[in-house]
């Protein structure tokens, strides 16, 4: 079984690449996040695919998908779904009409435009994979996934997301600009005649035994120590001001199997923890005034404490 992931997993990145050229970081980290059953954060520039990939990805998946943009305006019921009121042989009767977040994939594309209030709706979705409506719950579909975006310019009029929020998040991943060769085969893609289409690879069912598999792979209990300490560290590093919650801890831990996974491994290896170091913690440490002066970034700080924990 573990060697049919690979094979599954290298065609699901072959479907994903007939629209998305590039972003292979990117891609391994949405498919660690889907793997592991968390919810991922994306940071990047504006028109470099975010929306493109997850759309592409959720059809290779065969997987239900909701786009939600987020603006000042928008209010709670607008994503979780809302009473209305039905008549039915002269009675009246409420009824729940379902919102976007109703679908196996969602993204919230720039959630920190949205206002604090319509931010936490996403916590019990994300958290408990439910929406309650009035004294009624309703569960979402499974698999479930959240994918938030963010712009790194353009701050002014956002609502940054807090802390707590922010630690809901399994990874934060960064998109980069396309090479010069990238940025060509994108434009030659996407100025002729045809648009390539997307062959679904697997199902929503077969996603979850991914999942459950993924947790399946063992891991010694030396590099559980080391997963860890390296999570611990950030608590007593001279350069932040906060350090990682043991939320981390099972997130670098878990996202390390699904890496090893996706390679063909059935064991967890040093080098799987080290590469999901910094899209695990990065978002979960906050930098001392003194290092932010300086211009030391989150992901310096977890490449130093990765050098130097054991």
């Amino acid at each position: 079984m573990y060697h049919n992931t690979e094979s599954i997993i290298n065609s699901i990145v072959g479907e994903v690449g007939k629209v998305i050229v590039g972003q292979k970081d990117a891609l391994e980290h949405l498919l660690i996040s889907l793997l592991s059953n968390g919810h991922a954060l994306i940071e990047s520039y504006p028109g470099l695919g975010k929306t493109l990939m997850i759309n592409t990805l959720a059809q290779a998946m065969d997987l239900s998908f909701n786009r939600i943009q987020c603006t000042p305006d928008l209010m709670p019921s607008d994503i979780t779904g809302t009473m209305i009121v039905e008549e039915h042989a002269g009675e009246k009767r409420f009824r729940f009409e379902r919102g976007p977040v109703f679908s196996n994939i969602v993204l919230a594309d720039e959630i920190n435009r949205a206002s604090p209030k319509t931010q936490s709706a996403f916590l019990e979705a994300m958290q408990e994979k439910q929406i309650t409506a009035g004294n009624e719950t309703y569960k979402l579909d499974a698999p479930f996934f959240i994918l938030a975006t963010q712009n790194p310019i353009e701050m002014e009029g956002t609502f940054p997301l807090p802390e707590a929020q922010l630690d809901r998040f399994l990874m934060k991943i960064l998109m980069n600009y396309p090479s010069f060769e990238e940025e060509r085969t994108i434009v030659d893609r996407y100025t002729s005649v045809s648009e390539p289409s997307v062959n679904r690879v697997i199902g929503g069912d077969e996603l979850i035994v991914l999942q459950h598999l993924t947790r399946e792979v063992p891991i010694s209990e030396e590099l559980k120590a080391h997963a860890i300490n390296i999570v611990t560290a950030t608590r007593k590093w001279e350069n932040l001001e906060y350090g990682a919650s043991p939320r981390a801890s099972i997130a670098l831990t878990l996202t390390a199997k699904a890496r090893a996974l996706i390679h063909g491994r059935n064991y967890v290896a040093k080098e799987d923890i080290h590469a999901m170091a910094c899209p695990i913690l990065r978002h979960r440490i906050i930098l001392s005034f003194e290092a932010e002066r300086t211009g030391v970034t989150q992901d310096q700080v977890v490449r130093e404490i990765l050098k130097g924990v054991k």
